[in-house]
C-alpha cells in the first residue's frame, strides 16, 4: 500500500503543486486548507507524515505540530516557512517537528526530508518494541533477584535521569540541525541561533551533573537540642498499626530521666522505625502466640543509646554477620537490603554507631549508640546552645 502524507497550507496553487509532487514522489497526498482541517483529516486517516506550513490562519502550523503530537507522539511532523519565520521554525524543532523546509520548497530537500522523516518514525518503533522487550526482560529478572524495591527505586531515578538528558539530547540535536543549515547557507543568523541553543543546553547538561554529585553527597543532617523520647514516640506511633495488624504488642520503656540532646530528630526516627519494622516482620515466618517488641531508651555516660528488643525466632550467627552488607536481606521477596545499611549510614554520619545482637529462638536486639552532643568542645567563655 502507498504511504499517504498530509500537507496543510492555506494557498490553494501550493496545495496543487505540492499534491503533484507528492503523487511522484510515491505517496497518496491528503491535502487541507488550514490546521483544523488537518486535524481533522489526521484523526481520521492518521497518516505517518504531516507537512504543514508555519502561518495558517486559526490553528497555525506550531498549533497543529501539538496537537497531531498528543494524538501520535510517533507520527512525523515537516513545518515550512518563510525566510522570516526562523524562530518559530526553530521552535518548532524543539517540539518534536522532523525538520523545516524554506519555501519555494525544493522537490531534491522534500525528498531528503521525507527520507528522515520515516527513518525517525522506523527508529521510534524498532525502540518502542526493543522498550517493550527490556521492560518484559527486566520484570522478569527482578521477580528472580527479589531486589523489586530497590530497583524500583533505581529504576525511578534511571527514569527521571534519563528523561532529563534525553530532552537535553534532543536540544542539541536540534541546535546541530539549525548549525548545519547555517553552515550550508552561509547563513548567521541561522549560526547565532544555533550557538544560544547549544549555550543553553550545555547549561542545563552541567546543572544536572552538579545535581547528581549533591546527590552523592553525604545525608545533610540538622541536629538541635531536643528530647531523645520524641523521635522514639513518634516511630512506635507509626509502626503502632501494622504491629496490631501482625498480633505484636509495643512496649516502650523511655527513660523518663535521658535529659536533652543534640541530634537530628528526623534522621533518628528514620533509624528507630527502620528497627522497629523489622522487628514486626520478623513475626510474620512462624506462629508465636506472645509477639512482643519493646523500644528502650537510655543515657549512657555522653551518649543516649535507643534499643529495640523483640521476642522473635532470632537469626543464625552467619545471618547476623552479613545484615549490614549490601543489599543483604532475610524477608526473601518483602526484603531488599537497604533498610538497615540506610540506618547505619545514618548513624556514623551523626557520629553514633548501630549494633546488632541474636541468637535462635532468642529474639534479637538492635541499638543505636549516639553522642549527646557531636559538636566540637566550645572554647572556654563562649555561649551554649539554648535549651
Amino acid at each position: 500500500m502507498s504511504e499517504t502524507v498530509l500537507f496543510a497550507d492555506d494557498e490553494a496553487g501550493i496545495r496543487t503543486v505540492m499534491a503533484i509532487v507528492l503523487a511522484d514522489a510515491g505517496v497518496v497526498p491528503l491535502l487541507a486548507a488550514d490546521g483544523r482541517e488537518a486535524l481533522e483529516l489526521f484523526s481520521r486517516h492518521r497518516p505517518g507524515i504531516v507537512i504543514t506550513d508555519i502561518r495558517m490562519p486559526g490553528l497555525d502550523g506550531i498549533g497543529l505540530l501539538k496537537a497531531v503530537k498528543a494524538l501520535d507522539p510517533d507520527a512525523e511532523v515537516i513545518v515550512t516557512t518563510g525566510h522570516g519565520d526562523m524562530e518559530l521554525a526553530i521552535e518548532s524543532l524543539r517540539l518534536g517537528a522532523a525538520d523545516f523546509l524554506t519555501k519555494p520548497i525544493d522537490d531534491a530537500l522534500l525528498g531528503f526530508s521525507l527520507a528522515r522523516a520515516r527513518e525517525r518514525r522506523d527508529l521510534k518503533q524498532r525502540l518502542a518494541a526493543y522498550t517493550d522487550h527490556l521492560e518484559r526482560l527486566v520484570e522478569e529478572k527482578t521477580r528472580r533477584l527479589v531486589l523489586a524495591e530497590r530497583m524500583a527505586a533505581v529504576g525511578q531515578t534511571v527514569a527521571e535521569m534519563s528523561h532529563a538528558v534525553k530532552n537535553m539530547a534532543g536540544g542539541l540535536e536540534a541546535s546541530m540541525y539549525v548549525m548545519e543549515k547555517g553552515l550550508e547557507a552561509n547563513n548567521r543568523e541561522y549560526l547565532l541561533q544555533a550557538w544560544e541553543m547549544i549555550r543553553r543546553d550545555v547549561t542545563r547538561l552541567k546543572d544536572l551533573a552538579m545535581n547528581l554529585l549533591d546527590y552523592a553527597k553525604p545525608v545533610s543532617l540538622h541536629p538541635r537540642r531536643v528530647d531523645p523520647n520524641e523521635p522514639a514516640r513518634e516511630a512506635l506511633r507509626l509502626v503502632g498499626a501494622a504491629a496490631a495488624a501482625a498480633g505484636v504488642t509495643l512496649t516502650p520503656e523511655l527513660d523518663p530521666d535521658i535529659g536533652r540532646a543534640v541530634l537530628d530528630p528526623e534522621a533518628v526516627h528514620a533509624c528507630l522505625l527502620n528497627f522497629l519494622q523489622n522487628a514486626v516482620e520478623a513475626f510474620a515466618d512462624g506462629d508465636r502466640p506472645d509477639r512482643r517488641v519493646v523500644l528502650a531508651t537510655r543515657a549512657a555516660g555522653d551518649a543516649v543509646v535507643y534499643e529495640v528488643r523483640d521476642n522473635g525466632p532470632g537469626l543464625a550467627k552467619e545471618v547476623r554477620d552479613q545484615l549490614f552488607s549490601g543489599f543483604f536481606t532475610t524477608k526473601g521477596n518483602r526484603g531488599t537490603g537497604v533498610g538497615l545499611m540506610s540506618a547505619r549510614k545514618l548513624a556514623e554520619e551523626m557520629g553514633g554507631v548501630v549494633e546488632a545482637d541474636s541468637s535462635p529462638g532468642a529474639g534479637a536486639r538492635f541499638s543505636l549508640r549516639l553522642p549527646r552532643d557531636p559538636r566540637p568542645e566550645r572554647p572556654a567563655g563562649t555561649e551554649a546552645p539554648p535549651a
